[in-house]
């Protein structure tokens, strides 16, 4: 069956290969043990090398180099706003924890490749799959192919063993990592991370994350009631309003039914007894004013409640905003029956409170009536209509520049040591990335474009290195022994520690933000997973952007230092 794939589908066509590898991986990275997954990526690489021993198929590397650039562009991209906002003078002491765990975690595995006796291949993979890094195998094999003094066999030799030392350290390393910072540290320093989560998120005034109530509960709401209180009867709408806002309270009304006509809407119009009203409000607001008692019955008016809403994403930009407060925001006349929805800082969302400070850049998501929201968005800043088109000429040339910058190598002891294309692409993914959060008017790469390059970049990089490396896995894994497991294991739990160590002891990190400050330190994904569902709260993700930002360029980068330590 094998010779007759091989001989009729795989071997005439190699890319169909591929994509079978990619199938299969993202169905066994499904496989999932409460907060924990396999992952797409681990499961195309053990995908790749299963069915590359068994095909023994070779795949060109230029179809590995060419996913591999794209994905760190897009690492880069994504993460760069968080990592230029790592280097701002509040998140420095995240920052300074991530370097530590990423140091420590490089040194720890440097030493144990030492000690084992591996070479560069084994020692990188050790690295990269102990620390959870798979960027780290592309960057290691690049590095590998520039190494003096090894034939092309050996350096074919040493970038399989890359992958196969990443196969086996990376899903012991993800399930220490989750069970440390979601369990394990939480009980030994007898706290309730739940708790502590809540407490923090009441001092901060945040916006309550769980997801139930996210998902049934509608801060701002929108009802009619009819009119049969004799003294607001003479009352204008703007007299109503400001009334309503001097209690404290954002109640506005959006439209009027008179004589069964609606009315166009004017904030001098005066209120009459029979006039059916479409009162915008925030639900609290509104259940405090009891409508029923003070405006009415309520009234069930499909086409009154119809009109058009509007969700508009902002750029903050007008200096009179700048610097101001969002309850000093919702208090502008411009913001009368418009709220603030969500906010968006260095590209990823923010739980801002009341006392949040608007910075320039950051994306306000306002909600209401279309012929309101429009001059409030132009009072805050500039408008940007949401699109699902890529800017080709932004990613193009961005990948371009990278992989330009990347190519120049300084000889240091006849070691040529430089970027490489893939480094010089993420480095400018940061770059453009940044760029993008600060002047988001151009340059648009939406969600779904970013998880093409990222995730299934990733994946397909991943895939062809697992199917070149599978003939040679089980020579290489006997090569590495049981050691390789162990140390990994060791070199996943160490850096933690120290991080821990210093987070808690010296930085006074409180302590369910400093659980997600070591789950981005160490880029592990379902770690910060864990920590929420233990959590049940959105606040530990405050320490994990900015250290997965750094942590994620420095393993990256790390992919061929220790390629070069281990020489």
């Amino acid at each position: 069956m094998i010779d007759f794939l091989n001989r009729n589908i795989f071997k005439p066509h190699p890319e169909l290969l591929v994509f079978l590898v990619v199938a299969l991986g993202f169905l066994l990275g499904r496989i999932r043990y409460k907060a924990i997954a396999l992952g797409a990526v681990t499961g195309c690489l053990v995908a790749g090398l299963f069915l590359g021993a068994q095909l023994k198929v070779p795949i060109d590397g230029t179809v590995k180099s060419l996913f591999f650039i794209m994905f760190l562009f897009a690492l880069g991209y994504r993460v760069g706003p968080q990592f230029f906002r790592g280097l701002k003078k509040d998140g420095l002491p995240q920052v300074l924890n991530a370097v530590i765990v990423c140091v420590t975690g490089l040194l720890v595995s440097w030493v144990f490749a030492v000690l084992l006796g591996y070479g560069p291949g084994l020692g990188a993979g050790l690295m990269s799959g102990a620390l959870t890094q798979s960027a780290a195998i592309g960057v290691a094999q690049d590095a590998i192919g520039t190494l003096p003094g090894l034939s092309p066999a050996d350096i074919k030799n040493e970038q399989n063993l890359v992958a196969v030392g990443y196969a086996v350290t990376y899903p012991l390393g993800t399930i220490l990592c989750a069970m440390l910072l979601a369990n394990v540290l939480p009980r030994l320093y007898r706290k309730d991370l739940a708790a502590e989560s809540a407490q923090l998120a009441a001092e901060l005034d945040a916006p309550d994350s769980d997801p139930d109530l996210a998902e049934g509960y509608y801060e701002i709401v929108l009802r009619a009631f009819t009119v049969d209180r004799p003294d607001l009867a003479g009352r204008t709408i703007d007299d109503f309003e400001a009334q309503q806002k001097g209690l404290g309270r954002r109640i506005y009304i959006t439209r009027v039914r008179r004589d069964g006509v609606i009315l166009e809407h004017d904030q001098s119009t005066a209120l009459q007894l029979g006039d059916t009203l479409a009162i915008s409000a925030l639900r609290g607001d509104l259940v405090a004013f009891d409508a029923r008692v003070h405006v009415g019955a309520e009234a069930d008016d499909v086409e009154l409640l119809g009109y058009r809403t509007e969700t508009l994403h902002v750029i903050a930009s007008e200096k009179a905003q700048l610097g101001r407060t969002i309850a000093e925001l919702r208090r502008e006349p411009f913001m009368a029956g418009v709220y603030v929805d969500k906010l968006y800082r260095a590209g990823s969302e923010f739980p801002y409170r009341l006392s949040t400070e608007l910075e320039r850049g950051d994306t306000v998501l306002l909600t209401g009536p279309k012929r309101l929201v429009d001059p409030a968005g132009r009072a805050i800043g500039k408008p940007v209509p949401t699109s699902f088109a890529t800017d080709m000429i932004w990613v193009g040339l961005g990948i371009f520049l990278g992989g330009c910058i990347g190519i120049p190598a300084l000889t240091v002891s006849g070691v040529p040591i430089s970027l490489s294309t893939s480094g010089g692409g993420l480095i400018m993914g940061l770059i453009f990335g940044y760029i993008r959060a600060k002047y988001p008017t151009y340059g648009n790469v939406p969600p779904g474009a970013q998880w093409f390059m990222d995730t299934l970049g990733l994946c397909m990089f991943v895939a062809v290195v697992g199917i070149n490396a599978g003939p040679s896995f089980t020579d290489g894994l006997s090569e590495a022994g049981w050691g390789l497991l162990l140390f990994g294991a060791i070199a996943t739990v160490v850096p933690l520690l120290v991080g821990f160590g210093v987070g808690h002891y010296i930085q006074k990190i409180r302590f369910p933000i400093l659980m997600g400050v070591l789950a981005g330190g160490q880029t592990t994904t379902a770690a910060i997973g864990a920590i929420g569902e233990t959590s049940k709260s959105q606040i530990p993700t405050l320490g994990y952007t900015i250290p997965y930002a750094v942590g994620n360029v420095l393993l990256t980068v790390w992919g061929a230092v220790i390629v070069l330590l281990n020489h």
